[in-house]
């Protein structure tokens, strides 16, 4: 029986952050806030990854982005290919106190993998797990899989027991509006503890004085504060009110480098921004829908000026992308990264062609908390297509409000940004999002789309075990997508994140995560 010492770990916890260092609190200003403290709740990466401070997955990611063990302190795959079992690490607790275990894992996965779990598709391969003892576990796949340890990078180990008594062994899921206790409570093993959280407002973390590894922070807690407006976002900068955020708008990077007490940190995210269609008969209007045809698709992506948008949206900070993924990512290739080419006279060929009616009007749903300069993106593109004849109606509101809508097909085309996370490999979207949906996969088929013969090589990647092979036939899968036009890709985001001068280390990560484990406030006293 598990010890429950809930109210004096609580204690402790309290009596620890009362005496934590002001200097040592890092306060996030984060362009939007989590969408529930159940990191099963939705396959969002900011969500995923703040709640990765609190949860922890039997494996990580290291400062290199390179799998190493985490609740697992090692592994192997069985004589029959297909199980792989996994020891635990000894004398871990959780924040309740309660011991983590064998059974903990196996209620984890059989939550996650549940039929109802919006992200079921982060474990496409998985079919079982059991106890072979108290720190033993074995996981049965449904074949040979060789991503499985990258799978379990961002699946977080949940307290069985805690679960149980609060009604909480079934995934909540923010899309569908199920919720539950875990939407407002967590207990996870991890460096930090949510001691208090105010949807759209402020959660706070505080340091876990039992956590099972060796700390490389100094932080005390953890202030996240959603700011969704970037102007708000930059004066709470400039003005020491917060002191880091993973979304400085590019518009003022020159501006907030050039303040004394802000540093700027810039890269490329690995995430490819995309814009989805319906291949539904109709339209959310009743109109017959057009973009089930090839040559409607490919109307709109010769009408978007992506040297433009580049230029005078993103500020030349982005990269335009010709792929679905990354350069970064295996499986790319540069023959995956052609452009069609900026032709408004021959998308009105186009659209002619595929007997689309002047004027036809369509939803174009975005996101006002989501991409980086969504919002400005999607009006530049919706008056691109406007010029070639269409009349697209631009949706824009916040993620709570439009994911329902794309989840349910209640509207016609839309953006989805995609980093491969948490596989960091090309099978990732293959499997989740261009492959038909059925059981694990193609949960972001939101299009409805399905070609019998990319699904065929996705599953023989899914079960190659000889990298070259593997990818070779990710790659073939990916030129198919490139061909028909699945999903338009528009440019790898800019990545920009900013601290000030109270903040002494802050690792920028390709993924675009902030690991806070890793970093540091500037003093120590």
């Amino acid at each position: 029986m598990k010890m429950r010492n809930l109210l004096l770990v609580t204690a402790a916890i309290a009596a620890f952050a009362g005496t934590a260092h002001a200097e040592n609190v890092l306060k996030w200003g984060a362009k939007r806030d989590i969408g529930s403290l159940d990191p099963y709740s939705f396959g969002d990466s900011f969500t995923i990854n703040v709640l990765n401070h609190v949860y922890e997955g039997l494996v990580r990611y290291n400062k290199d982005l390179k799998i190493e063990p985490a609740l697992a302190e090692s592994w192997e795959v069985l004589e029959d290919q297909i199980t792989w079992r996994f020891k635990l690490r000894e004398g871990v607790t959780f924040h309740n106190g309660n011991p983590f275990t064998a059974a903990d894992v196996v209620a984890s996965l059989t939550r996650v993998s549940d039929e109802t779990s919006p992200l079921k598709g982060n474990l496409p391969a998985y079919v079982s797990s059991k106890v072979v003892d108290d720190f033993t576990v074995d996981i049965t796949l449904n074949g040979t899989y060789p991503l499985l340890l990258n799978d379990l990078t961002n699946i977080h180990m949940f307290d069985e027991e805690w679960m149980a008594e609060h009604d909480a062994l079934k995934p909540t899921d923010v899309g569908a509006g199920t919720e539950g206790y875990a939407t407002y409570n967590a207990n996870g093993t991890g460096p930090f503890v949510v001691e208090s959280r105010q949807p759209d407002a402020k959660t706070v973390f505080v340091v876990n004085p039992d956590w099972w590894d060796e700390p490389q922070h100094n932080l005390d807690r953890i202030e996240l504060t959603p700011v969704n407006s970037a102007p708000t976002r930059v004066a709470a900068l400039l003005s020491g009110e917060i002191s880091f955020t993973e979304d400085a708008p590019v518009q003022d990077l020159p501006r907030l480098a050039s303040a004394p007490n802000v540093e700027v940190l810039e890269g490329v995210d690995l995430r490819t921004v995309m814009i989805g269609f319906p291949f539904r008969d109709t339209l959310t209007t009743g109109e017959i829908n057009p973009f089930a045809q090839k040559s409607a698709r490919e109307a709109l992506y010769k009408a978007i000026d992506l040297d433009l948008i580049q230029q005078r949206v993103m500020r030349g900070k982005s990269r335009i992308a010709g792929a679905v993924i990354a350069p970064a990512i295996p499986g790319y290739t540069d023959a995956l990264d052609t452009l069609p080419g900026f032709d408004p006279d021959a998308s009105r060929a186009l659209l002619a062609e595929a007997g689309v009616p002047e004027g036809l009007e369509f939803e174009f749903n975005c996101l006002s908390d989501g991409l980086v300069n969504e919002e400005q993106f999607c009006q530049a593109i919706a008056s691109m297509w406007s010029r070639i004849g269409l009349s697209p109606q631009l949706s824009v509101a916040p993620r709570a409000v439009q994911s329902p809508k794309r989840t349910n097909g209640q509207t016609d085309i839309y953006t989805l940004g995609w980093a491969t996370l948490p596989l960091l490999d090309s099978y990732s979207p293959l499997l989740q999002i261009f492959h038909s949906k059925e059981g694990n996969a193609g949960v972001f088929n939101w299009g409805g789309w399905s070609y019998p013969e990319l699904d065929m090589l996705i599953q023989a990647a899914g079960s190659e075990l000889d990298l070259e092979a593997r990818l070779a036939l990710q790659t073939e899968a990916l030129q198919i997508v490139k061909d028909e036009m699945v999903m338009i890709p528009l440019h790898q985001q800019p990545m920009a994140w900013a601290i000030t001068d109270d903040v002494a280390e802050m690792p920028l990560f390709p993924d675009a995560k902030p690991r806070l484990w890793f970093a540091r406030m500037a003093s120590d006293s």
